[in-house]
């Protein structure tokens, strides 16, 4: 058995049995990739891949448990490579980040800053990202690192770890009536017109609960992905904004003013997302520390490294032959 046989039938599954996208994916012929998989099924003895003519449609049961050996034979090898590199690259390398636009925008420049400092050797990628794609791309080893609200669902496959919370804020234009209040309640804001985040959002989710509470319906005229994009409209007077509070920023938005809403919305708590079993590089545990200080060394190690599936001991190729033959 080789490596490219164990992708083709791991991304057979991420494709949900596709073999047209299976192939574009691997950049390979679809027959190329049929007959990895049906090579792999012969040298094991067994059916990985129930069929329908040539179309695969699901997992045999035995297909079931070799797919998770799969994944692991996959995940201890791209470790490999990364314990290698530790040692090849010294501190140079590559790391990459995904995390919603406003995080991107406002909570990591000064990390950022200071990480470049640190490792001028290693390049990094931010990607701003929906938050809930992120989980998956980490999943997927496509990221290395990832932000994840509270609430999205979250693979086992991943170690969470908690960074921080966030709160709310009111945002209206200079000179609106709200500011003549001393203090600006919920069932203040929902007499304007509302301007905040998209459905499916966890900061939306709390703000709908929120509401919801007091039996309010607020008139949410616009909705948008991120702070920056329902600054801009609040700027322009079509409504009362709310957003992260950590979004506002008193030089580049003067025409603008934040009102505290910490009382009326509950707070967000964001999460670090890495793939179990991944092998840390010195730079990934200075990123990790340097958000979550508390975390020592050998906890995230633990965590992280001691926490992919466990009772391969370098005998995996063996236990796909063992779980063929127990189905033959």
């Amino acid at each position: 058995m080789n490596f490219q046989q164990l992708r083709a039938v791991q991304e057979a599954i991420r494709q949900n049995f596709n073999l047209t996208e299976v192939a574009e994916s691997l950049h390979a012929s679809q027959s190329a990739i049929s007959r990895q998989i049906r090579e792999l099924e012969e040298e094991l003895g067994v059916d990985i891949f129930r069929r329908h003519g040539k179309r695969l449609i699901d997992l045999t049961p035995p297909g079931r448990e070799i797919s998770v050996i799969v994944d692991r034979i996959l995940k201890d090898r791209d470790s490999l490579r990364r314990a290698s590199d530790e040692y090849r690259l010294l501190d140079g390398g590559k790391l990459s980040v995904a995390a919603p636009h406003a995080q991107v925008r406002y909570r990591l420049p000064a990390t950022v800053k200071q990480f470049r400092q640190d490792y001028p050797s290693v390049h990094l990628t931010l990607r701003p990202t929906p938050p809930g794609q992120i989980a998956d791309l980490v999943r997927d080893g496509a990221i290395d690192i990832g932000f994840v609200p509270e609430g999205l669902p979250c693979p086992p496959e991943l170690v969470l770890f908690k960074a921080y919370t966030w709160t709310h804020c009111f945002v209206v234009p200079e000179g609106h009536p709200l500011l003549r209040l001393p203090v600006q309640t919920l069932a203040d804001i929902a007499t304007y017109p509302v301007i905040t985040f998209e459905e499916g959002m966890i900061g939306r989710a709390h703000i709908n609960e929120a509401f919801e509470k007091l039996g309010l319906k607020p008139d949410i005229v616009i909705s948008a992905v991120d702070s920056d994009v329902i600054k801009t409209y609040v700027e322009l007077g079509l409504g009362v904004g709310i957003i992260a509070e950590r979004a506002f920023n008193n030089t580049l938005d003067s025409k603008l003013v934040c009102l505290n809403a910490r009382a009326s919305i509950s707070p967000v708590t964001t999460y670090l997302a890495v793939r179990r079993g991944t092998y840390l590089r010195g730079y990934m545990l200075a990123f990790i520390q340097a958000l979550i200080p508390d975390l020592s060394t050998d906890e995230i190690r633990q965590q992280v490294e001691a926490s992919a599936v466990p009772a391969s001991n370098g005998h995996d190729a063996q236990h796909l032959r063992q779980a063929g033959e127990r189905a033959a």
